[in-house]
């Protein structure tokens, strides 16, 4: 049956937000796997499932449902850990001496030998290029872990004559701490690979990071916790529980309230400052909370590092039983914990469960920004791609919260996971794409701006974003489709192109009468859109962001020779300005100038430009950023032979920021204002040969040119450029 259909029969069957649905869906998971989901049923899930039924509607219910059965859903097979589990030998373990550690490992030790020699082993095997010392406290064990220096070599050891409770074990391995950093974790844990690199890339990138701790997870590979949520009434969340440990929302950088004591990372300047553990929670429980508010009141930030990854044995050293043991202390705490942080709790925090998306990432007052373009960004791929990239870095400055969902929710990397690391949360893989207006609908409330780009994606959202949410809705749409293949068709004459130029607007003109705010690179695009949208709010929003302008280092233009293009080939109008040039206009620069060479940079070159390649023309494909400032500084001029296409182009815009002349044509020019007085500009075959020619060997020339292009760039693609053009759109203050 076509997928549609079904979908189709599926909502008129049991509509969406109906008891008939999530009864179904019950019934569903129980036919598809009775033991896993009878497994679930007891008592205290039944009384939470008549108290929700009894006091919410059937929308929040349903999702309370769904939320249910995905998290508890069988787990894929090729899920794998690194766990070092039935250990029946104990061979000698060697860490690195170190006079001068970066990291201090803290691992509070009761009994639990054949766990703590786990957790060693897996230290040794998983981290590197860091560092380390591990200091081991030993709380008066009674087992084999008497005898730990007799199996672990260059290791520190503290032991207790008497048992002092995980808190104060904690702290007293602390005060031997010579590292920069002091992580604790519990020796019921088994790191996985990069664990320790990952917390402190965390740390040494953002300098108001005090506190970074890990994903965690069960043996089973199921999420223990992704950052933890204090509600008002003091009471914790796991947050993730039982989950998938892959779902997007639990594999970005964020902010929590607090970070399980499991694996914890925290500056040590500031583990003094605080005090370390507070001794009132002594022997154990609501002492890390308690630390994560007192990092907070300090001005730092309490993050969760989804890279780093720790398998956690949980209730090996302490049960689970909260009426009795160590456990008890779990429910005393918690009270000591809401007298001394009430007033924080009842400003900060929700009620006991309410208010989740905002809870899970302490978004509460910041703003929401969802971007919407056809694929995560490959930054360094294409001028598009560049330009949404630089646009979620200034949003993220700006301190809004910043979300991402593609068009194919595809997960390229290292692309997504650049974006998570920035604390972005990207909306990927099969749930999203399938239930996208379910997301929409569930939290349309807490979004406050969407920025849409490229028509083909806006149109797909735009109705739906506007009917379920109260969005200001920004669109830019880079350049003018309708115009571009307009005069793609003028040059190629083809069939096939006749009718896209319509199709593209009747698609644009649809976006500009629905977008609140529409943007374009240049004034000639804006231009066009007033003609016929005279009331619309259309802006010229520039194609880059430059931080820094280096007006000096540049390159004598006597050390350089030869020309560069570059673009990604899989832009229509980048490939035919290749082989335009190179058939008709590159052979008659031979004639004057016989060992000059083109260089052709850039992702995916097609077949068709493939077979370009001699002697005098190299086609490298994907270069990365270092070797294409490389190809800047070497080559004396940029050419652009645009015959087609819209709006500012970002490579001509590049070629200026990198101090490098341009001769292009009318096209390329489009947008600039002013650009004769920095570009070569061209009308045809011949006066594009000759201008490069001419000024190939004229160093004078060249120079001016460079300068003045870079003087423009300054003017026109500074962040304080940028800031004038959108922060109003933003509500943002400058």
């Amino acid at each position: 049956m076509d997928k549609r259909l079904f979908n189709n029969l599926r909502d008129f069957l049991f509509p969406p937000g109906s008891k008939r649905r999530f009864f179904a869906r019950i019934l569903s998971e129980l036919l598809s796997d009775p033991k896993h989901t009878i497994n679930k049923i007891n008592v205290t899930n039944i009384k939470k499932f008549l108290y929700y039924i009894r006091k919410e509607d059937t929308g929040e219910f349903g999702n309370r449902i769904n939320v249910y059965l995905d998290k508890y859903s069988p787990l894929p097979s090729d899920y794998k850990l690194d766990l070092i589990e039935n250990i029946t030998s104990y061979e000698k373990l060697c860490f690195e001496k170190q006079e001068h550690p970066v990291v201090s490992i803290v691992i509070p030790v009761y009994n639990q030998w054949t766990y703590t020699y786990g957790c060693l082993l897996s230290i040794l095997r998983n981290t590197s290029d860091i560092a380390y010392e591990i200091i081991i406290v030993d709380d008066a064990s009674e087992d084999e872990t008497k005898n730990i220096s007799d199996f672990v070599q260059n290791i520190k050891i503290i032991r207790n004559k008497e048992n002092q409770g995980f808190l104060k074990n904690c702290n007293r391995g602390a005060k031997e701490a010579l590292g920069k950093y002091i992580v604790f974790l519990n020796n019921d844990t088994c790191v996985q690979k990069e664990w320790l690199t990952h917390l402190l890339r965390l740390m040494e990138r953002d300098p108001f990071a005090g506190l970074a701790g890990s994903k965690l997870l069960y043996p089973d590979g199921r999420l223990q916790e992704a950052g933890g949520i204090v509600w008002k009434d003091a009471s914790a969340w796991n947050y993730g529980r039982s989950d998938y440990p892959d779902k997007s929302e639990y594999n970005y950088v964020k902010e929590v309230d607090y970070i399980s004591g499991a694996s914890v990372m925290i500056r040590k300047i500031l583990w003094k400052e605080t005090g370390g553990f507070d001794e009132r929670y002594i022997p154990a429980y609501s002492e890390d909370s308690d630390l994560a508010f007192e990092v907070r009141k300090r001005g730092y930030k309490v993050l969760y590092q989804p890279k780093s990854v720790v398998v956690h044995f949980e209730g090996l050293t302490c049960g689970t039983d909260i009426k009795s043991g160590i456990k008890s202390y779990q429910t005393l705490n918690a009270e000591k914990f809401l007298k001394k942080w009430r007033e924080i709790l009842e400003k900060e925090h929700f009620e006991n469960g309410l208010e989740l998306f905002l809870a899970r990432e302490r978004s509460w007052n910041k703003k929401l920004i969802l971007i919407i373009d056809h694929y995560v960004p490959h930054y360094d791929k294409d001028a598009g791609s560049k330009t949404i990239f630089q646009y979620i870095r200034l949003f993220l400055e700006l301190g809004f919260n910043v979300k991402f969902a593609g068009d194919n929710f595809l997960r390229p990397e290292p692309y997504t996971s650049d974006l998570e690391q920035m604390g972005i949360e990207v909306l990927y893989g099969s749930y999203y794409r399938d239930n996208w207006k379910e997301w929409i609908k569930r939290n349309g409330k807490y979004i406050n701006y969407v920025f849409f780009n490229r028509p083909h994606v806006t149109i797909k959202y735009i109705d739906f974003i506007k009917r379920y949410t109260g969005a200001k809705i920004l669109y830019y749409g880079h350049d003018l489709h309708y115009l571009r293949e307009k005069r793609r068709y003028e040059i190629e004459k083809k069939q096939k192109v006749f009718e896209t130029p319509e199709y593209w607007r009747k698609i644009e003109f649809n976006i500009f009468r629905k977008a609140n705010i529409v943007y374009y690179p240049s004034y000639v695009e804006i231009e066009e859109v007033k003609k016929y949208f005279p009331a619309v709010k259309a802006k010229v929003l520039p194609v880059y962001i430059f931080d820094k302008v280096e007006e000096n280092n540049l390159t004598s233009f006597e050390n350089r020779k030869d020309l560069l293009f570059v673009a990604g080939f899989t832009h229509p109008p980048n490939e035919d300005a290749a082989f335009w040039f190179i058939k008709e206009i590159f052979p008659l620069i031979l004639t004057k100038i016989p060992d000059i060479k083109v260089y052709l940079v850039g992702s995916n070159p097609s077949d068709k430009i493939l077979e370009l390649s001699s002697d005098n023309i190299i086609i490298t494909g994907y270069v990365s950023d270092e070797v294409l400032r490389d190809y800047y500084k070497k080559c004396r001029i940029f050419v652009a032979p645009l015959r087609y296409g819209a709006g500012l182009k970002g490579k001509i815009v590049e070629a200026l920021y990198n101090k490098i002349p341009v001769v292009t044509t009318s096209v390329g020019a489009e947008g600039f204002f002013k650009g004769e007085e920095f570009l070569l500009i061209a009308h045809n075959v011949e006066e594009f040969a000759r201008k490069v020619v001419n000024s190939y060997t004229d160093m004078k020339c060249l120079e001016v040119l460079a300068r003045k292009g870079l003087n423009y760039v300054k003017d026109n693609f500074s962040k304080e450029s940028v800031l004038r053009v959108i922060a109003s759109d933003l509500d943002v203050r400058l």
